[in-house]
């Protein structure tokens, strides 16, 4: 089967979309797209196929996976980042790492999750960013995902950095501002960073421009 399977490592500050259309315009290719959409505020692993291997899109986007993240607390935004405008704040108790990890393991296992309102789900047709845009709030039926790793990295006070391995469909932005409820205050993502998806890792990923040229050289000798 003719055709590529990129990783890139996104930047933070552009969509996934940017990506691609970069790409198509330094490849000589016919089809070109992504496995799994990355927020602009989020970075790290974006699988990226090409041609024929385009038709393996959902064996990609059902793979597990791996993101690092961090919660600002105190703080919620319309979007769930703090990309969004704040909608809302509450006072941050006193935390203790025993009493984060306390909370963050009632999140492991099977969990029902409300996906966020900025998400390209859909509802009666439309996604759910169109309604949001327009002002408009709909009622989404909660969604069985599978919270497989969450585990305390470190908490400075006001932001705490976790890592996670959860299942497709998993909204870290919707986990962010749970984690946040259970401690008894509110958040939003501060950063995000996919470090894996399934068995390919951010460590194998090419950063843009840097790579471009060499890109463009692999793939012309295929």
């Amino acid at each position: 089967m003719s055709g590529d399977i990129i990783l890139i490592d996104k930047p933070s500050g552009i969509t996934s979309y940017d990506v691609i259309r970069i790409l198509k315009k330094k490849l000589d290719v016919k089809k070109i797209g992504h496995t799994g959409t990355l927020d602009p505020l989020a970075s790290g692993l974006l699988i990226v196929l090409t041609d024929e291997k385009t038709k393996e899109a959902a064996t990609f986007s059902g793979m597990d996976k791996q993101y690092r993240f961090g919660i600002r607390l105190g703080i919620q935004t319309d979007t769930g980042d703090t990309d969004g405008k704040q909608i809302n704040s509450s006072p941050v108790p006193v935390l203790s790492v025993e009493s984060i990890t306390k909370a963050v393991e009632k999140f492991i296992g099977n969990i029902n999750q409300v996906p966020p309102m900025y998400s390209a789900v859909r509802y009666k047709g439309k996604k759910l960013y169109q309604y949001a845009r327009a002002g408009i709030s709909v009622d989404v039926a909660p969604r069985n995902v599978v919270i497989k790793k969450l585990e305390l990295i470190q908490f400075n006070g006001t932001i705490i950095e976790l890592r996670t391995i959860c299942s497709k469909g998993t909204y870290v932005r919707s986990l962010a501002e749970s984690i946040a409820e259970e401690l008894g205050t509110c958040g939003c993502v501060e950063f995000l960073v996919r470090e894996k998806i399934g068995n390919y890792s951010l460590k194998d990923a090419m950063k843009l421009p840097e790579d471009f040229i060499f890109l463009k050289t692999i793939h012309k000798q295929k």
